[in-house]
């Protein structure tokens, strides 16, 4: 959830609803429940259907989001909703970020020019895209993914103080069939491969990436690293493509870290860990840029 200038807090659902095809809803800090808007009720689900990301506020107040059908709405903090474009490709998973220049940015996991993504042996698939999409509705693709660049994103890109964006693929990269890879794009569409996770450096980051004080980038990977049980790695990563492996989780520090790092305001970075491959419910830490 995402808690706007109102004080009120907003998020959305994927399923349910009036019409069982996900709900954008408002819940105040004293727990009263609203539904905003119910999916899927305009003819041919014009207005799209199952939104999967974050809802983000933008600088006009009105908040804006992605549904899996691919379309693109804003809603006001009192429910109006308006469809204002598409996505240009299918599955937006990760929330729009809006950037410097007031358009949304964003990732689709499938689209794009590209069909031949392998995600496994005798599996082909669209490798997913990144878009630019201006307030009034007009949509342009700035690449298109492959198998070498990574592919199926799912996480929110992030600005950097630089002007670019950057963000993470699960799967694909130089080292195949592929364990991921860390990117950065111009706001123009240039697409340059910072790094390609090897498997011992990491492996599969669904999480989007933090821009530490320090002017680095942090993140996390859910599985892969260094210690014996391959459950993932928290790691760090410079501008220019320079990748430090912080932490390798061994299970019994926890396992499975989907999520995002923040950095607090006493430096440090925390996070969670799910648990995924053991009979552990998962864990919240705290790491130190240094890697404590």
């Amino acid at each position: 959830m995402i808690q706007a200038t109102d004080g009120n807090l907003y998020g959305t659902t994927s399923e349910g609803g009036a019409h069982s095809d996900g709900s954008i809803f408002r819940i105040s800090p004293n727990g009263a429940l609203t539904t905003l808007y119910s999916f899927c009720s305009k003819s041919a689900c014009s207005d799209g259907a199952n939104p999967v990301g974050a809802l983000i506020q933008a600088a006009d107040g009105d908040l804006y989001g992605t549904t899996e059908l691919g379309t693109v709405f804003r809603i006001t903090l009192s429910g109006t909703l308006t469809t204002i474009g598409g996505t240009g490709g299918q599955f937006p998973l990760a929330a729009l970020t809006q950037g410097k220049d007031g358009n949304f940015y964003g990732t689709t996991a499938r689209g794009g020019a590209n069909t031949n993504c392998t995600p496994r042996p005798g599996y082909h698939v669209s490798c997913g895209t990144v878009f630019k999409i201006t307030p009034s509705g007009t949509v342009t693709t700035l690449a298109s993914f492959s198998q070498a660049t990574g592919f199926n994103p799912s996480s929110p890109l992030i600005q950097a103080t630089d002007g670019n964006f950057y963000g993470t693929t699960p799967e694909g990269g130089a080292n195949y069939p592929g364990f991921g890879t860390i990117f950065k794009i111009t706001p123009s569409g240039t697409l340059t491969v910072l790094h390609s996770f090897d498997g011992t450096d990491g492996e599969k980051s669904f999480a989007a990436l933090v821009e530490g004080s320090d002017g680095n980038f942090y993140g996390t990977t859910s599985f892969g690293g260094g210690a014996p049980n391959f459950v993932g790695t928290v790691f760090k990563i410079t501008p220019t493509g320079t990748l430090t492996t912080l932490h390798s989780f061994n299970g019994s520090d926890g396992s499975g870290a989907d999520a995002a790092l923040i950095q607090a305001t006493d430096g440090n970075f925390y996070g969670t860990t799910s648990g995924v491959g053991f009979n552990n419910l998962g864990t919240v830490f705290k790491i130190t840029p240094s890697g404590t």
